[in-house]
């Protein structure tokens, strides 16, 4: 993918200090309308830090976060879901006991008026929520299913789904393959290729380099609160990769 235009995300002299401690200095990104770009790093190496920020929960110590090239500040996470950037978290913020339709219009349910009275909409949320798990390709086709039945893979589908129903324009997927197993890291590779493939813009944080050389298009290496490297996969192998992230430096 060639990068063109304005960037739909960017950020610029980004920083962030705790007490004494700085955990991101002067970052500079660009992220680009309809590409999967990967931020990697070690430990402590600032990616958390950036992707808070990004996402609403929490404030910059300095710089700013521009978004279609207006600076925003988010107030917070429901902010900066309302213009357009929602995250992902390891731990998705399911629901188990409740249905996938439930997951999806979690805090925003439709509605219908019954005489005086107004009702849920459930007929809608099941169709709707349906169609967008098949719009990704998800093997789960009844929206009623409790989210406590699916695999983890399908539960990535699940909140990927809600960020459909958003209509994110920005999706944050932090550590979207963490503790899941071969057949279902394939299930969610998959998965962001088809979010990617409905045009929306992915900023995936993994310490998985298979998983960033599969789906990225770029990737963003960051050392001790800084980006170091930013450059297109194409071209590079997951141990070259590794390679990059331990020193900080070009692969050969």
């Amino acid at each position: 993918m060639t990068a063109t235009g304005e960037p739909v995300l960017s950020v610029r002299g980004l920083a962030k200090r705790y007490g004494a401690v700085q955990a991101l200095a002067g970052m500079d990104l660009d992220v680009h309308a309809g590409e999967v770009l990967a931020i990697c790093g070690d430990n402590g190496a600032g990616k958390s830090t950036l992707i808070r920020m990004v996402s609403g929960a929490d404030t910059p110590s300095a710089g700013e976060i521009r978004l279609r090239g207006k600076a925003v500040r988010f107030a917070s996470p429901q902010d900066a879901l309302a213009r357009g950037v929602a995250t992902i978290y390891q731990d998705l913020a399911l629901a188990p006991r409740l249905a996938i339709y439930q997951n999806v219009f979690m805090g925003a349910e439709l509605t219908r008026r019954l005489g005086p009275l107004r009702v849920l909409d459930k007929k809608t949320m099941i169709e709707q929520a349906s169609g967008w798990m098949a719009q990704l390709g998800s093997a789960v086709t009844d929206a009623r299913r409790p989210v406590a039945s699916l695999s983890g893979g399908q539960r990535q589908s699940v909140a990927i789904g809600r960020a459909l129903r958003w209509n994110a324009e920005v999706v944050v997927m932090d550590e979207p393959t963490a503790a899941l197993g071969v057949k279902e890291t394939a299930q969610v590779l998959d998965l962001i290729r088809a979010l990617n493939g409905t045009g929306k813009t992915v900023l995936l944080v993994s310490h998985n380099m298979a998983d960033v050389v599969a789906v990225a298009h770029r990737v963003a290496i960051l050392k001790q609160g800084r980006k170091v490297i930013d450059r297109p996969v194409a071209g590079l192998d997951a141990d070259a990769l590794s390679h990059m992230v331990m020193t900080g430096r070009q692969a050969a």
